[in-house]
């Protein structure tokens, strides 16, 4: 009996963390849930840039062209572009539906978008599954409502990153004035008072 307690002090927390690492059933929603903890907790609020203190204009595109050039195809397939978005404030999110952080933070950007005044921000949720079939699956049973895209070229910088979820805030002129990679919780008065003030002609 004593070794049997001994066994599951000394091994049990490994094998539980084994099984949530390597059991895809199992980490999705314990990785999830944690997420979603420290969503709620208000410890993943994105460090903003301060009003008083612009952020330095930076290279938009390789070619040094005055609007990022990103070739995009729509969630059926069209093509078009992130300059068709000029003239706005831009919230561009990259993700996926196989990274349980994109997930986990999608509801409090599309939470977010409801709040602000879409004629002067919009959003492109860039999709970077391999089948474009998976993110329309998604986005339909998790009622997703914003504008859904795909790369239909390499992304160009400033969006090259190795870590999604990556998000941008492109001014209406095309300036990158916010990056942040990791996930985040975008609903806030915060958020929403930043990218209407970017709005402002």
């Amino acid at each position: 009996m004593q070794n049997y307690r001994r066994f599951l002090v000394d091994w049990l927390p490994w094998l539980v963390l084994a099984a949530v690492v390597f059991i895809p059933a199992l980490r999705v929603p314990v990785v999830g849930t944690l997420q979603r903890g420290l969503l709620a907790t208000g410890l993943l609020r994105p460090t903003l840039p301060q009003a008083s203190t612009p952020a330095p204009a930076q290279p938009t595109a390789a070619t040094g062209a005055a609007y990022p050039d990103v070739p995009l195809l729509t969630l059926d397939g069209h093509p078009t572009n992130l300059r068709a978005l000029r003239g706005k404030v831009v919230f561009v999110n990259l993700w996926a539906t196989w990274c349980p952080p994109c997930v986990a933070e999608l509801p409090s950007i599309q939470a977010l978008a409801a709040r602000v005044d879409t004629q002067r921000v919009a959003f492109a949720l860039v999709s970077l599954d391999q089948n474009p079939r998976r993110a329309q699956v998604f986005a339909q049973r998790r009622g997703l409502t914003l504008p859904i895209y795909f790369p239909a070229a390499p992304l160009p910088a400033p969006f090259e990153t190795d870590a999604i979820p990556a998000t941008f805030v492109l001014t209406p002129d095309g300036r990158v004035d916010f990056h942040h990679e990791g996930m985040a919780d975008y609903d806030s008065q915060k958020v929403k008072a930043y990218l209407e003030g970017l709005a402002q002609p």
